[in-house]
């Protein structure tokens, strides 16, 4: 059973599809190819992909000795909830041969929800905005990028 939600005001359009955006992240096999697939397979689960960022290559995160990443940043338009976004990009990632290892592990393929309109869930698997967005430099970047403000703690921009 689901745990409480918070929700607040979320920019719709008429159709009811909300603008969520996702980070995408590779570092096993063809990273390039990984991330193509998975933009692929999103559009075709029903994610209108409005803008994506540039892909950079970072360095890994949390655990250090693995390969870098290549990192990307989608705008997406989503008809559904965000459990059933979460549900999409786990699909994603399992078609994407991702096997479940360390966390933070290497990965051919993540998936994440960043933000999901203007919703704030607080569930034990499902938490937006991602609790990360302020850890990683490329998310910020990314969605720098995409012209989406976000405010830094400390009240900076």
């Amino acid at each position: 059973m689901r745990g409480p939600r918070k929700l607040t005001a979320q920019p719709r359009s008429s159709r009811g599809k909300t603008i969520a955006y996702l980070g995408l992240g590779s570092n096993l096999g063809r990273r390039d190819r990984n991330l193509s697939a998975a933009r692929r397979r999103l559009r075709q689960i029903g994610a209108r992909i409005l803008r994506r960022s540039r892909v950079i290559q970072t360095e890994p995160w949390g655990v250090t000795d693995q390969p870098r990443f290549l990192n990307q940043v989608l705008e997406v338009e989503w008809h559904g909830s965000p459990r059933q976004l979460l549900r999409a990009a786990k699909a994603v990632e399992r078609e994407g041969g991702r096997k479940s290892t360390r966390r933070w592990g290497p990965r051919a393929i993540d998936v994440d929800i960043l933000l999901f309109g203007r919703e704030r869930i607080s569930e034990p698997d499902l938490l937006i905005p991602h609790p990360r967005i302020a850890e990683r430099a490329f998310v910020l970047e990314g969605l720098k990028e995409l012209g989406v403000p976000l405010i830094r703690s400390g009240g900076r921009s």
